[in-house]
């Protein structure tokens, strides 16, 4: 991105962030809003999508709700459509179900990989083209520590991680000589929801830092990503996740 902070009144940049409704899509949204940004809000909860932009104006920023189901291909056509054209995608939204191997369903299967691959994938193609026309963009795909190590339970979700990490670098190939920067990051055990608190202590345990992560502190990176400070930065995979793949 060649626009600089001080500048976006002028030329006010458009992030979409998906699932913004909580969790780390939440404490993105809400931090690129601070730094000046129009967001958009996408997200299936209606409710939640609410209160995340009515947090972001609270604090004096610009945002606003779209309803999108990204599991289903029409649905990231209808996204396209109503947003139009943007300057920062942060592919966010996704699935993560653990499961034995043997135990896990065809259905669930399908379903994260449709949420976790092929939605990031279509919403590229939808917005990219454009991005790369005018020379500049930004777009972080959020992946996960599951993606280079492996997890008892998560050899399918850690697979759509890794599919993700491998779609940044084919788009940095594809896209990037045309000013669209793309990179991955990628957490370990982060605070999102209350009744996993147990499970996200235990993977904690497992990092370096010895504690999860707050969503903001994941929000603060892709901040910087999505910045002209990381103009130079792209097709990278960004470990946040406390030292835990370095050890």
């Amino acid at each position: 991105m060649s626009v600089e902070h001080e500048n976006l009144d002028l030329h006010p940049i458009t992030a979409l962030v998906t699932g913004a409704t909580s969790g780390i899509g939440r404490a993105v949204a809400k931090r690129l809003a601070a730094d000046g940004m129009s967001v958009v809000v996408a997200g299936r909860n209606a409710q939640r999508g609410a209160e995340t932009v009515n947090e972001i104006t609270a604090a004096g920023g610009h945002a606003w709700f779209v309803e999108a189901d990204l599991e289903d291909a029409a649905g990231i056509d209808r996204l396209a459509g109503e947003v139009g054209e943007i300057d920062v995608l942060v592919n966010n939204a996704g699935q993560a179900i653990w499961a034995p191997t043997e135990e896990m369903k065809v259905s669930e299967y399908d379903a994260m990989f449709a949420s976790n691959v092929r939605a990031p994938f279509f919403l590229v193609a939808a917005f990219a083209p454009a991005m790369a026309a005018k020379g500049s963009g930004a777009v972080i795909n959020i992946g996960s520590m599951a993606g280079s190590l492996g997890l008892a339970t998560g050899a399918a979700y850690g697979a759509t991680k890794a599919a993700l990490a491998s779609l940044t670098r084919g788009w940095t190939a594809e896209y990037s000589g045309r000013g669209v920067r793309f990179n991955t990051v990628a957490p370990g055990p982060v605070y999102t929801r209350p009744e996993a608190r147990d499970l996200f202590d235990a993977l904690a345990e497992t990092t370096a830092i010895k504690r999860a992560a707050e969503p903001e502190e994941i929000a603060e990176v892709v901040a910087f990503l999505v910045s002209p400070k990381a103009g130079y930065v792209t097709g990278a995979t960004i470990a946040v996740d406390g030292g835990r793949t370095a050890i």
